[in-house]
């Protein structure tokens, strides 16, 4: 197959980088589709009111889910690319950490309610929240991802997510055919992650790996905690950044505005995934060529940040003005009042994209803590605004707090002079300097 040549870019090298991850894009995006018709029917057949009720009690358990996982994850990969001998004992001690973390939750996301509901009454019911948190207990399966992608194998564990989405749809569309109240799609919310629990497991026996020689070890467990908890505070962080919306909109607004807006975060932050599989795809060869030949290491970048505005900005141009015909043809009319949202929401995917970029730059060059620094800003500026904008515009001004956040997120590197280099490459290719020279060639 012959790849279209884009004018200016490395073009053997684009090639081939889009070539290899052109086989895990066609099995996302089939993945998602199903994954968002599922959800466009359930969120038609629940109403904006329980669709905001079932979001809330998946949005409040995840910061409680994301400080459970410990940070485990990415650091024990690189663990295993050092010591592959001890998968046993580095898996065996991360999972139950993960494990005995998934636990700890239960009872802190019990208070973490009633006290919310002390100071002001939640319309999503505790029980609902209470059924979700126990996904902490199953995240500790993820820790079998860690592993393959220590052996370069991460094609396997998508296909168990694609599975997994597919599983779920499935699953939610019974639930509809049957007439099913919301608390079975509270379950659901549950069985996603026992989903992929299983098929983690499956894979792990299938490639001759056996759970029951994992081995918990305390001087591993300790020292994976000891260097893991700077990404498990970044975790915290970028749920806080990416999900505090959505609990705001709740509080001041209730559950149907809420349900609303989840429709719109579904239908904007379903393209994330393609900055993240572009990036870990080329990303190899771009610090090749910072280690060969620093010249051509910047290109590469700028190539990287201007394919990164490309997609993102034709994506947002084209659902702008395709909002309002969205929402008429896939959903009731309660939710039509989302089209304006969407159309602010999907130009901070361009931000979403660049940040994606630049912070494999920032974790290549090992500025892991202005990687933290920046989603910190980011997270703080969305709730200042969200503060702001949402009493005011509605879920509307969530929309644009979550852009202008995302925006600062991005080029808070300027501020930095060890990074401002890359900053200013990632404002011409926001202007679309860079991309219009390369046209010119």
């Amino acid at each position: 197959m012959k790849i279209p040549r884009v004018k200016g870019f490395d073009e053997a090298a684009f090639e081939k980088y889009l070539k290899n991850t052109g086989w895990l894009m066609l099995a996302r995006v089939g993945s998602l589709g199903i994954k968002i018709f599922a959800g466009i029917a359930v969120s038609n057949y629940l109403g904006k009111d329980n669709f905001g009720m079932l979001n809330y009690a998946s949005a409040f358990v995840t910061f409680f889910a994301a400080a459970a996982a410990l940070g485990l994850d990415g650091f024990v990969t690189r663990e295993l690319l050092r010591e592959p001998e001890r998968k046993d004992q580095l898996l065996g001690s991360a999972f139950l950490l993960k494990l005995a973390g998934g636990i700890a939750i239960i009872p802190l996301i019990y208070l973490a309610y009633q006290g919310l509901n002390h100071a002001k009454p939640i319309e999503t019911p505790l029980t609902y929240v209470m059924i979700v948190s126990f996904s902490g207990v199953l995240q500790a399966f993820n820790i079998i991802d860690s592993y393959f992608q220590s052996r370069t194998q991460g094609k396997f564990i998508m296909k168990v997510q694609v599975a997994g989405n597919i599983l779920s749809a499935l699953l939610k569309v019974a639930l509809i055919l049957f007439q099913a109240s919301l608390t079975w799609f509270v379950y659901t919310l549950l069985t996603d992650f026992l989903f992929l629990a299983l098929g983690y497991a499956f894979l792990y026996h299938s490639h001759n790996g056996s759970l029951l020689r994992w081995k918990f070890e305390r001087s591993t467990a300790a020292y994976l905690l000891k260097k893991s908890w700077p990404l498990a505070f970044s975790a915290i962080l970028v749920t806080i950044y990416l999900n505090i919306d959505q609990l705001m909109i709740e509080y001041y607004l209730g559950s149907g505005p809420l349900g609303i807006y989840s429709t719109v975060v579904s239908l904007a932050g379903s393209w994330y995934f393609i900055p993240v599989a572009i990036v870990s795809s080329v990303f190899p060869a771009i610090m090749n060529a910072r280690r060969d030949d620093p010249e051509r290491y910047l290109r590469r970048m700028q190539d990287l940040y201007d394919l990164m505005v490309w997609i993102s900005m034709s994506l947002a141009i084209v659902i702008s003005f395709s909002a309002p015909l969205i929402f008429r043809l896939f959903y009731t009319p309660e939710y039509h009042s989302g089209a304006g949202t969407l159309s602010i929401h999907i130009w901070a995917g361009i931000f979403a994209f660049l940040g994606t970029a630049s912070g494999q730059f920032l974790i290549a060059e090992g500025y892991v803590n202005l990687s933290l620094l920046r989603t910190a800003a980011g997270a703080v500026i969305n709730i200042l605004l969200n503060i702001l904008w949402i009493p005011r515009y509605g879920i509307s001004g969530a929309a644009l707090a979550t852009l202008i956040a995302y925006a600062a997120s991005a080029f808070w590197i300027l501020f930095i002079p060890r990074t401002r280099q890359q900053g200013i490459m990632m404002l011409k290719a926001l202007f679309l300097v860079s991309l219009f020279r390369k046209l010119k060639l």
